[in-house]
Parts: C-alpha cells; sequence; structure tokens
C-alpha cells in the first residue's frame, strides 16, 4: 500500500464557493428576499388603497363618520332635503376620497362659485341702488372670497361633513380653502336639486351678516360715507360730527367724537385725531343703527 497521501480535498469544486464569495453569495440571496417582501408589502398597500377609494359607499372605520350620516347632517344644516342624494355627496366629497377624479367636488365648486356670484350681486344691486359699479364690485368681492365662504361653512359646520380620503388627518382641522370649496359646491348641489330661489333663500340667509359688514365699509373703514349714504337714504338727513371731549398733551392729544342724524345723538368714540374719531364714531352710529354692539369706545 502506498503511502503517498491524498491530495487535499478542494472544497470550490464541491461546496461551491469559499470564504469571500459564499459570503457575497449569501448577502445576494438576502438583498433578493428583501426586495420581493418590500414589493409583496407595497402591492398589498396598493391594493388597500384601490379598495378604500374605489367606493364612495363602503363603510368607514370605527373612528369616521358613515357617509350616509353625514349626508343626513348636511341636509339639516342646510334646511333642505336633496331629491338626488348624489349631487350631495359629490359636494362633499374632496379628491382624497373620491373613486375616481371626476367624482369629487371640485366641478360642482367651479359651478357654485357662478352661482355664489350671481346671487350677490342681484342682492347687491336691488338692495343698494345708490352704490356705484366700483362700490358694489369691492363689497361683492369681500363677501363672495374663500375667507367668507371659509368662514360661513365653519359657522354651518359644513367642514363636520366632509368626506375625505384616508390620507387626510381627521384629527385636525381641514384648510379654510378646502372649507371655502365645499360650500360652494354644496351651493351648486342645491341650486342644480331645488333651482335657483331655493339656493338664493338660503344664501341671502347666511350671508346676511357678511353683506352687512361689507357695506358698512369694515373692510375698507369708509364709515362716514357710508353713515352719510344710510342716514339720507333712510332718515332724508346729513350726519354731522360733535367733539365730546378732548385728553392729553398737545403733541398726544385725543379726540372723542359723536355722530349726530336729525338730532339723534349716537355713542362717541375715541380718536387719535379728529378724523380718526369721526370715522370711529360714524362706526358706531352704523352698528346701532343695525342692533349690533358699537365696535368702538
Amino acid at each position: 500500500m502506498s503511502s503517498q497521501s491524498s491530495p487535499p480535498h478542494d472544497q470550490s469544486s464541491d461546496d461551491g464557493p469559499s470564504g469571500a464569495g459564499r459570503a457575497d453569495s449569501i448577502e445576494e440571496r438576502n438583498s433578493s428576499q428583501r426586495s420581493a417582501a418590500m414589493r409583496l408589502a407595497k402591492e398589498t398597500a396598493e391594493a388597500d388603497d384601490l379598495h378604500h377609494d374605489g367606493a364612495m359607499t363602503s363603510p368607514m372605520p370605527d373612528c369616521e363618520e358613515p357617509i350616509e350620516e353625514k349626508l343626513d347632517r348636511c341636509q339639516q344644516i342646510v334646511e333642505y332635503k336633496f331629491k338626488d342624494l348624489s349631487l350631495l355627496q359629490a359636494a362633499l366629497t374632496h379628491a382624497s376620497g373620491a373613486a375616481h377624479r371626476l367624482a369629487n367636488n371640485e366641478r360642482l365648486e367651479f359651478l357654485g362659485d357662478s352661482i355664489l356670484g350671481l346671487v350677490v350681486c342681484e342682492w347687491l344691486y336691488q338692495e343698494y341702488p345708490e352704490y356705484s359699479e366700483g362700490d358694489l364690485t369691492k363689497i361683492k368681492s369681500s363677501v363672495v372670497s374663500r375667507r367668507s365662504c371659509g368662514k360661513i361653512a365653519c359657522e354651518l359646520r359644513l367642514d363636520e361633513c366632509l368626506i375625505v380620503g384616508k390620507g387626510i388627518n381627521r384629527g385636525r382641522s381641514f384648510p379654510r380653502s378646502l372649507v371655502s370649496d365645499v360650500f360652494e359646491a354644496v351651493v351648486a348641489a342645491i341650486y342644480l336639486d331645488g333651482g335657483f330661489d331655493v339656493v338664493r333663500d338660503r344664501l341671502r340667509k347666511w350671508l346676511a351678516a357678511e353683506v352687512r359688514m361689507a357695506v358698512e365699509g369694515r373692510g375698507s373703514g369708509n364709515f362716514k360715507s357710508l353713515l352719510q349714504q344710510y342716514a339720507q337714504r333712510e332718515r332724508a338727513s346729513t350726519p354731522f360730527y360733535r367733539l365730546v371731549t378732548e385728553s392729553g398733551p398737545d403733541h398726544r392729544k385725543r379726540f372723542r367724537v359723536s355722530a349726530v342724524i336729525a338730532g339723534e345723538e349716537f355713542q362717541p368714540a375715541w380718536g387719535n385725531n379728529k378724523k380718526d374719531a369721526e370715522q370711529h364714531a360714524a362706526a358706531n352710529a352704523l352698528a346701532i343703527l343695525h342692533k349690533e354692539p358699537p365696535p368702538f369706545e
């Protein structure tokens, strides 16, 4: 028997790669498995999103109010029973909660913006014949602004009726612009379902305070001009302003002035100069004439 030792066993020929080569192979396999798992998770999430967004009437999570209840609440808010509830559902549906891109409230918002403008323009034209086109345009712009529409929508609590996708954080307040959009969309839905007279009656109720504030110049601050127009129209008289008192040193004097119309004197107001005091006094008179609290002391 030969005593010569047999040649060393070649691991690379029997067992595959050795050392660093084997480590590289294991890492590649692990990386491939991780990629497959990530693809599967993504596909599962996308399928879940599609199922959620694809049916607007599907049950909402336990923490979210069912759509049917939102529709009922909205009808109570606007004091109108829809014949076609799909119009209201579309008006309340944000793009994030829509089944497809035409199933949200954007088209209704487009129509509602024009209806809102028409109602306010007709209103101002009929109620304020002494105002110029420029004055009416400024008032209308204030009344139909996003700020105004968002404010009214929140006061009505339309924001609580919004139908949104799960990507929208329901635990926080919605942006004012989003709430303004749903207000205009609901206006359009009421118009399409009930007609112009129905939506006009509701807008006159909802926007009455905004119109009055805009007309009284709270945005422009020209209370004296507005008080004069009111006094001449309602009382056939022109207001004048009485200096009630003044105080302070000459370089920092303040004035207290009251507005007087046809012998009736209204609550006076302070100002850093006579011009400001007269404007504040006119604002107080306008508020009192409309049975509101005077804004200036």
